[in-house]
């Protein structure tokens, strides 16, 4: 099998140039100009596009084992590559949770041959299994989750002790969800008095609040520090926490920090029209909180962005405040939403490049993906940032189908999207019947 890109804008470690790509049995072979294609089996004209790296998306929730009602990894990861994103980490609370070292065997065999993009699989932390933590090496898998908010199941690490022994004895990198869940709790119980079971949407912000946030961020960090772990943040919501993390080369720091691409879209006046359908923890919250978190991708403070993917059913998104599951499907459209930040021109299309895929690779240890490079594994995206696109209902791919951008035009869209130097979608079609995401491989 090979394919040559010809005629695009390659964007690539910080430069756009004018090169044809030649990808020959999933690898990219050569890069340069005026590459001849009676060589390639599959010629792709990129004229008047752009063709970046893949988008490896450092924190979903497929649902896979246990929760397949909500999503698969068939269903979600073709929505995925539907969005430019040709690797996932995935979430370990499923069911069973995946927080022992043969769980994270098992869920990696059950995904062969059930991904359309490249895969991963993170381990969970909980009060009980530091034992099992200390045996996972650096290469095993992207990381070990801690959830320092609320989870589902066992997995809220709320033990000092437990934290204080995983933060100072495991291998491989930390990646922690941060929120304070006794402030949490006892925020509920105040606007229930308030409110009851009817508590309106537009108070969940104030609910999973920025100091719950702050609070458990402080933490995390102070133990990164105290004992030296590789620490990586998701999901920051807040411009107070950006105090705690700093501007530079992602490959310069210890700590790291995600903003995902919901955060940077919505704002705590879009719970009056899209209510429970961007109930999220942690909560989407201020427009200044958000034009924050725009500026720190722009100076590198903000290292990744990513989506937290996490469908639920309709029947679970409605019903009374604390019925409405928190979590919202965003791997088909992520992309474009953050390519209104280009747009815009908060951001350069550079920088989106590194924060989707070079730095992911970089901090994670992914080997030979995230940038288009001779000898790199052939998972490229091209866009087309003149050709609109509108997310509507008859076009969700997710298997809860709906999305929380209903209704939104786009200024962008996905043209192409290649996994393993195949392609797996182009101009709204499948053209693979199998699929062919491979184990994402980290470097020890």
């Amino acid at each position: 099998m090979s394919l040559l890109i010809t005629n695009g804008r390659t964007v690539n470690e910080g430069s756009q140039t004018e090169q044809d790509i030649f990808i020959k049995d999933g690898r990219i072979e050569k890069i340069g100009t005026d590459l001849h294609a009676d060589s390639a089996t599959t010629v792709i004209d990129a004229k008047g596009k752009f063709v970046l790296p893949g988008m490896i998306d450092d924190q979903v929730h497929f649902r896979e084992p246990g929760l397949t009602h909500k999503g698969g990894l068939a269903s979600e990861s073709k929505a995925a590559i539907a969005g430019g994103i040709t690797s996932f980490m995935d979430m370990p609370n499923v069911k069973p949770p995946t927080v022992t070292l043969q769980k994270l065997e098992e869920k990696y065999a059950l995904a062969a041959g059930k991904c359309a993009a490249n895969y991963a699989f993170y381990m969970g932390a909980t009060n009980d299994n530091i034992d099992e933590l200390r045996r996972l090496k650096r290469g095993m898998n992207c990381g070990i989750k801690i959830f320092m908010g609320a989870s589902t199941g066992n997995m809220l690490v709320d033990d000092e002790r437990v934290l204080e022994k995983i933060f100072a004895d495991v291998e491989t990198i930390v990646i922690t969800h941060c929120e304070d869940t006794p402030m949490i709790q006892a925020n509920e119980e105040r606007y229930k008095e308030k409110f009851g079971e009817n508590i309106p949407l537009e108070n969940h912000p104030l609910i999973r609040s920025a100091d719950a946030c702050y609070k458990s961020t402080e933490k995390a960090v102070g133990l990164a520090k105290k004992f030296g772990t590789r620490l990586h943040v998701l999901h920051l919501t807040t411009a107070k926490e950006l105090e705690f993390f700093t501007c530079g080369d992602v490959n310069d720091k210890q700590i790291t920090l995600e903003v995902c691409a919901h955060h940077l879209f919505f704002n705590d006046q879009d719970y009056a029209q899209r209510g429970g359908f961007i109930k999220c923890n942690p909560a989407i919250k201020t427009e200044q909180d958000r034009a924050a978190l725009v500026q720190a991708v722009a100076d590198s403070r903000i290292d990744i962005i990513a989506t937290d993917h996490a469908p639920h059913t309709l029947q679970e998104k409605s019903g009374t405040y604390f019925k409405i599951a928190a979590g919202l499907p965003l791997v088909q459209y992520a992309l474009v939403s953050i390519l209104e930040l280009v747009h815009d021109r908060h951001i350069s299309i550079e920088k989106l490049v590194q924060v989707i895929s070079h730095n992911v690779a970089d901090r994670f240890g992914v080997i030979e993906r995230g940038y288009l490079r001779e000898g790199y594994w052939g998972d490229v995206v091209i866009i087309d940032m003149n050709q609109p696109c509108t997310d509507t209902p008859d076009k969700v791919l997710y298997k809860c189908g709906w999305s929380p951008f209903d209704g939104f035009e786009f200024r962008s869209s996905i043209d192409t999207t290649i996994v393993n130097g195949q392609v797996v979608y182009q101009h709204n079609q499948f053209p693979l019947t199998e699929n062919i995401g491979r184990r994402l491989e980290f470097s020890a």
